[in-house]
Order: C-alpha cells, then sequence, then structure tokens
C-alpha cells in the first residue's frame, strides 16, 4: 500500500526545498528543488529519476517510454540491483529491490544547501520467498551541484550472505558515437555480448555497436566525455571493484524504450559485479558509494 502523501508532506517536506508528489502511475514520487540542483526520486525501488544541477542541461536519462506501474522496473534514472545483479533464472533480474516501494527514513539539509533523502528497506515473507535473508538496505541520496549515491548493507540475521549490487546508472548524452569513457585504460573486463569473454580495454571506450562490459578489478573515476555537449561527468566511487559499462544500440528492441533512444543514453555503473561479491557476516555492513560531478 503507498504511504498518504499528505502524512509524507507532514512529517519530512522541506519548505522550499523538497515534497512529495503523486507522479506517473500514481506512484509516490519526492520532488527537489533547490538554488542548486534539482532532482525527483521515485519511492518505488528508491528510483532516482531526475538530476540537474543549476544552471546544467540534465545529467540522468530516463527513456521517453519508461511504464510507471507497481512492481514494473523503470527504465532509465538509477535503479538499485541489489541482492542481486544480473539474471537469475526463475528470479526477478537485478534483484527484487528496484520494484518494492522503499520506505522514507529522513529529510535534511546540509551546512552547503543540498538535500539529503534516506529511504530505507527491510527483509519481509515477500522478499524471504525470493531471497531468505535478514537484511536492511538503505539508501542516502545527496542532491547539490554534486549528486551522492550511498547504498548500505546490512546482514541483521544470524546467517552469513553473499550479494552483487549496483546503482545502475543512465546518463544523458548527446551522440552515444561522439562520447568516450575515460578511466578503465589496461583494465580487464567480461565481455557480455561475447559470451562472458575476458579482453582487455585499450585507450578510451568508444561506441560503435551493442556494448555490455563488466570491468573488474578497478576503484577508477570514469570520465564520461561528451563531445558534442563539450562536457565531462565524472563518476568516482567507493566500495566497488568493477565498472559496468552497456549501450544496447540498434538492434535491441525494448518495449520501454524509443526507437533511436538508445543513441542520447549510456550507463556506467558503480557496482559489485561478477566475480566481485560482498560477504557480509552477521552483524556486518557493506558500503557502496558512487559520486557524481560535472
Amino acid at each position: 500500500m503507498n504511504p498518504s502523501l499528505d502524512m509524507l508532506n507532514r512529517q519530512f517536506a522541506l519548505p522550499g526545498a523538497l515534497h512529495f508528489v503523486n507522479g506517473s502511475g500514481d506512484l509516490p514520487v519526492v520532488e527537489i528543488q533547490t538554488p542548486l540542483a534539482s532532482a525527483r526520486v521515485a519511492l518505488q525501488g528508491a528510483h532516482l529519476l531526475a538530476w540537474q544541477p543549476a544552471g546544467a542541461t540534465p545529467v540522468i536519462w530516463l527513456s521517453q517510454a519508461a511504464m510507471f506501474a507497481p512492481g514494473t522496473p523503470v527504465r532509465g534514472g538509477v535503479p538499485v540491483c541489489w541482492p542481486w545483479f544480473g539474471a537469475r533464472d526463475g528470479l526477478p533480474a537485478h534483484g527484487f529491490v528496484r520494484t518494492r516501494m522503499w520506505q522514507v527514513r529522513a529529510a535534511s539539509t546540509d551546512e552547503t544547501g543540498q538535500v539529503v533523502l534516506r529511504l530505507g528497506l527491510q527483509d519481509d515473507a515477500d522478499t524471504r520467498a525470493l531471497w531468505d535473508h535478514a537484511f536492511d538496505l538503505e539508501l542516502v541520496l545527496t542532491v547539490g551541484t554534486t549528486l551522492g549515491m550511498t547504498l548500505i548493507s546490512r546482514n541483521t540475521g544470524d546467517q552469513p550472505f553473499t550479494l552483487t549490487d549496483a546503482l545502475h546508472t543512465y546518463f544523458c548524452v548527446a551522440d552515444i558515437e561522439r562520447t568516450t569513457v575515460q578511466g578503465l585504460d589496461g583494465c580487464d573486463y567480461l565481455d557480455k555480448v561475447q559470451n562472458f569473454a575476458w579482453a582487455r580495454q585499450s585507450g578510451p571506450v568508444e561506441f560503435a555497436d551493442e556494448t555490455d562490459r563488466i570491468y573488474v578489478d578497478t576503484t577508477a573515476d570514469c570520465l564520461i566525455e561528451d563531445q558534442v555537449q563539450r562536457r565531462s561527468i565524472r563518476v568516482s566511487k567507493r566500495g566497488s571493484s568493477s565498472t559496468v559499462v552497456w549501450n544496447p544500440w540498434r538492434d535491441k528492441v525494448f518495449a520501454d524504450m524509443a526507437a533511436g533512444e538508445y543513441q542520447q543514453m549510456l550507463c556506467v555503473e558503480t557496482c559489485n559485479a561478477g566475480p566481485d561479491q560482498v560477504n557480509l557476516t552477521p552483524g556486518q555492513s557493506h558500503v557502496l558509494t558512487a559520486h557524481i560531478s560535472l
């Protein structure tokens, strides 16, 4: 059941900075607007839909054909993939938290005028039917001239568990064929287009066809160089030793992605994926952080 917008606004709204509205598909959405930046966050999936520093063009890409409905993942923005990344037979792709309703835990502004939003999710009978572990998951979004996303995984049970996860960030670019990603030169990667064959990156990542790669053993910043807009987007991270770079190109058809939209999007994902896994014993936690700046 969706929380009441009136109740959310009474408890968490920040006058002149943050309020809750009824979004597409009747899903509650947090709208953030400050002198520093604007952002939109769906409570289903704790899904960042938009972030735009003041005076800048949009940084986060959202498909024109994205579907908004209870239990349906949204194409674009920043899906939270947890407790597994990728496909699993008979189970939801990229885990189950991106289609569940999260709770608002806190909203505030810091001394610099940034909005700090804390959203949380815990195990219940439905999650245990898919993944039989006790957990607490929290996403902290810090919205200003830069964007901070911190995903905190806690093992609240009495058994260890292993997870993979991602902040599956979709970025706006003007033309994918005139876009490169710097920072991965010399890194080994698993090429999902070539049946997970191992390869090594030489120079910047360039795009001329479908690209779907898990770069391993890398904690480096990535720079998305958008030649048309003459801007660089920096993706810094902590708690992650793999980076996924993805663009589906023209031959892949998605019901929730308009024709030709692949030309204006690029995923550079902060993650623990492939051979990079997180092991948590009872009481342990893991912190995955992505920091986006222009």
